[in-house]
Formats: structure tokens, sequence, C-alpha cells
């Protein structure tokens, strides 16, 4: 990833319904609005929810409260079929397909057969070592969600990392672990190839619980790129998070809001996606450099804007520069003012009229 460019993950997440034209409409979208990669969830229902798994409070309000929550996902898997022709759409329009997978069968399916050139980790994966370990032994790079996290726990999961890239050989240990996240291969295997993402899991998530201050902390604590995934309503959010120095951006989006399914609420439209990546690389052209000082454009300003000293009054050959008849005035074309107590008190070599520039 360019490390000056803002990579954007348009979100499609489930919000295709199970169905590949919808799926196929939300890749077209997220290109059209300029994105830089598209993003699914790949999964196998029955190897991650049990049957008595209840809904998140937001999924009860927005699908049917009479199915349990493993029912309403099964709906929602995508085939290996429908993978295939998605990364194909995808090279079609130029844009990366990317999908979070949440159980060891998927890591295979992205890596072995799909080929994706990066793994997305959701949040609710951060503690879920085993996935975590599959994910690093493949080998590329990970772009991990910290929703619901502490710090402590962000570290384990980034020793699990290190574990599955270093590969040792030695067998995985929590104390395997911390060695391999110490160790000097185990650190630059993270700089390489590990990117952090603030996160609130909640949706849509308060403002009041959004904290992107704690991009900051992340950083300092890590040293790893750290970027934000939102899940407040609207754009103003992540477009703040890009001049806060996020590196990675995620939103989810929709076709219509009023879609029936879990994310469809608390997601954006193509419009407002496309309106967030215009302001956002708008952002980054602002963000400019960090050296203060005078731009290109504004040298044809300087000497309109600021300006010299000048006659307050007519001033005759030999009469004293006084604070009574020197003043500063528009334009800078000469002496600045910055120099006006050297002037007070000398002699005018010269008459002057009033707001006459004063040469010496």
């Amino acid at each position: 990833m360019n490390s000056n460019r803002t990579y954007i993950i348009a979100e499609a997440g489930v919000n295709h319904n199970g169905s590949i034209s919808m799926a196929k409409e939300l890749v077209f979208r997220a290109a059209e609005a300029g994105a830089d990669a598209v993003k699914f969830q790949t999964f196998k229902a029955k190897n991650i929810i049990t049957n008595h798994a209840e809904k998140a409070d937001y999924q009860k309000k927005t699908t049917n409260s009479q199915e349990t929550q493993l029912e309403m996902v099964q709906k929602l898997e995508l085939t290996l079929e429908m993978h295939e022709e998605l990364l194909g759409y995808c090279k079609e329009l130029n844009i990366e397909f990317l999908s979070t997978p949440f159980d060891l069968d998927s890591v295979d399916l992205l890596t072995q057969h799909i080929k994706v050139d990066k793994l997305k980790m959701s949040s609710g994966e951060i503690t879920n070592a085993p996935l975590l370990l599959k994910a690093a032994q493949s080998g590329l790079p990970v772009i991990l969600s910290t929703g619901m996290s502490l710090l402590g726990e962000i570290e384990e999961a980034l020793g699990v990392l290190a574990f599955g890239y270093v590969q040792s050989g030695t067998a995985p240990s929590f104390q395997a672990f911390e060695e391999a996240y110490t160790s000097i291969e185990g650190q630059q295997a993270l700089q390489n190839k590990v990117t952090l993402l603030h996160c609130t899991t909640e949706y849509p998530a308060p403002l009041t619980e959004v904290n992107l201050k704690a991009m900051d902390t992340m950083f300092a604590a890590f040293g790893l790129p750290v970027g934000f995934s939102d899940h407040t309503e609207g754009i103003s959010i992540p477009i703040a998070a890009v001049a806060r120095g996020a590196k990675v951006i995620e939103k989810h989006f929709t076709l219509d809001k009023n879609l029936p399914g879990p994310d469809h609420k608390a997601s954006i439209e193509p419009d407002e996606l496309k309106q967030m990546i215009e302001s956002i690389r708008q952002v980054e052209e602002a963000l400019g450099t960090k050296i203060k000082k005078m731009t290109q454009s504004e040298q044809k300003n300087k000497h309109i804007a600021r300006k010299s000293l000048v006659a307050a009054c007519g001033i005759r050959k030999g009469e004293t520069f006084t604070p009574n008849n020197l003043t500063s005035k528009r334009p800078a074309t000469g002496i600045s003012p910055m120099y006006y107590w050297d002037i007070i008190g000398k002699q005018a070599d010269r008459d002057y009229q009033a707001d006459e520039v004063i040469q010496l």
C-alpha cells in the first residue's frame, strides 16, 4: 500500500443478501466510487455459530426476530463459485477483491483458491488464536480490526501473527507467541505485513465512543500502520480519521439502507461512498508536507497582502522620522515594518508625500 495514499475498503460485507447479482452490483458501485478494494465475508455459518447463539441487539432490530443468528447468517453465505465470479468481476473493473475469513476452511478458500493478496481479520476474531495463526501462516499481509479490544489483547494477537509469520517450527503456545512477538524476526514481520484498524464495534457507533485519538495510542504502542474501520452514521468521521493519520479506511456500504438484512441500516449508500472517497482524496492533498514555508502560489500575493513603511503625512528632507509621520500600509514594495524602530529617529534624505513608500 502506498504510504502517502489512504487505502479505502468499501465493505460490502453481507449486504448482498445472498444474491450474486446484488454482490456484483456492490462491486460495480464500489469501483465507480473510486474505492481501492471491495470486501465481502467468507464463512460457513455452521462452523462459526452455535444453534443457541443470540443475535446482537442491532440485528434483532433489522432482521426477523423469530430466526436464530445461525439461520440469519446461513442465508448470507457465498459459495466458492460466487467467490470466483466476484473475483473475476473485480479484475474486470480494476478493483481489489478482499474478504474476511471467519473459519479455518475459509482462510484456505481465500488463500489457496481465490488467491487474495491480503487478509482482513474481523474485530471478533482478535482472540481467535487458531484463526489468526492460520492467516499468518499463509504469509499474506493482514489488516486486523481491533474493536472491543484492550491494548494487551492487541499485543497478544500480534504475538500469534508474529509466530505464524516466523514459522520457527516451535509448537504453538502462549509462551511461544510472546517469544515470537519480542523477537527481532517477529517484529520485522509485523512491520512488513500488519496494519491495525481502530474500530468501535457497534452499529451504528455513537460518536462519543469513536475515540479517534486511540489511533495515536495504538501507533505509539506498536509502531505499526494504523487505520480506521468505521461504523458511524454518515461520512464525516472517516474523513477526520484520515486527517489524523489513518492509512486505511474501511466503511460499510449498501445499495439501499432500507433493504432487509442485519447491516444495511448502518451502511452508507453508493453516492455517500463516492462523496466520502472524494473528500478523503481532497484531505490527502491538503495534508501536504510538514515543512512550514511560503508556497509557490502564495508568492504572487506576498507584496499585495503585506505592508511597507510609508509616510503618514508629508515629510521634508532632513526631517526626523517619528511615530507621527511614519506608518505601515500596503503594498509590501518597500521597507518591512519589522524595521519600524530602526527607522524611527533617522532623518529623511529627501521629501516624501503622504502614502509614499519610504526608501533609505
